[in-house]
């Protein structure tokens, strides 16, 4: 048998750039569809937001449950130690508010609002590693926390409350996110964890509610569209996961925004949501200290990487 010759160096890196396209195509396609939720969840009219959300946790478990069967990723959630899926039970908790509260925000007129809570997040999951994990901030960093604190205090004002779907996406997705990098499992299965610890509650909802519901009254079509929720949900994180897997956090970080940046577009172009002098200003701050918290996480790439030791 011939032997296979050597990757050469100028091969290994066209390799790797391939890797890193295809990364990035699986990143941008995650986000893309999260961007495009406000287009989809109003088609579930007229089923409420909680028949909604309990039909999404119902149908990913169904869908999640096969995927990982095909997968064959059963092992990692044997070894899930009882910590673990406590930890699973807290992260599921959390994602429900958090779908639930989106879902509602989409189906009454908030979708900017909403799309408020997902550009404000990064800088939310930086406070959360100051003030539970002890990180210490650099200064732009502190200057974009500042900026965006402001922002919602002039948003608060514009909107004469405060924007408080935008604080609980915010806070509760980025809560997720610290707890589940204490989970020990991919995306694929913590997806499934999850929806095992969510499911029976979303099936005994959708039980009681029975003949309240919308499921078996309004046609093939409908009944199809709250079927496809669990195909929904978990496309976009499989997405994720395979990019993640691809191409640094740092890209991963900026292609997050084209979540909320669609969904903000959604909100002002084609749902026409009203967008006074008050409220672009208040967005353009929140703008600013994303910029400002994107250019310092460069800028630390950039630096790990020239100190980082030559092998």
């Amino acid at each position: 048998m011939a032997r296979v010759p050597p990757l050469t160096n100028s091969a290994a890196t066209s390799a790797e750039v391939h890797q890193s396209n295809k990364g990035i195509a699986f990143g941008a396609g995650a986000y893309v569809i999260w961007g495009m939720f406000p287009a989809f969840w109003p088609l579930l009219a007229p089923a409420a937001s909680t028949e909604i959300l309990a039909h999404r946790v119902a149908w990913s478990l169904a869908f999640m449950l096969l995927v990982t069967a095909v997968l064959g990723r059963w092992a990692g959630l044997r070894r899930l130690s009882r910590r673990g899926w406590l930890m699973v039970a807290a992260a599921s908790a959390l994602i429900a508010v958090n779908w639930g509260v989106y879902i509602y925000a989409v189906n009454t007129g908030h979708v900017v609002e909403a799309a408020l809570g997902y550009f404000i997040n990064p800088l939310v999951s930086v406070l959360l590693g100051v003030l539970v994990l002890r990180e210490r901030l650099r200064g732009l960093q502190y200057a974009a926390l500042a900026i965006a604190v402001a922002a919602v205090v002039v948003l608060a004002v514009d909107y004469g409350r405060l924007p408080w779907i935008s604080l609980v996406l915010a806070c509760s997705f980025g809560v997720y996110g610290l707890i589940k990098k204490t989970v020990p499992l991919d995306a694929t299965s913590s997806l499934t964890a999850e929806s095992m610890v969510l499911g029976p509650v979303a099936v005994g909802y959708l039980v009681w509610l029975g003949g309240a519901g919308t499921f078996h009254d309004h046609g093939l079509g409908h009944a199809a569209l709250l079927v496809s929720t669990g195909l929904v949900t978990a496309v976009p994180l499989m997405l994720f996961g395979a990019g993640a897997r691809r191409v640094p956090l740092t890209t991963m970080g900026m292609l997050q925004y084209l979540a909320p940046v669609l969904q903000f577009a959604w909100g002002v172009f084609v749902v026409h949501e009203p967008m006074p002098a008050s409220r672009w200003f208040g967005f353009a701050m929140v703008w600013a200290a994303l910029a400002l918290f994107t250019a310092d996480a460069v800028r630390s790439r950039r630096r790990t990487r020239l100190l980082a030791p030559i092998e």
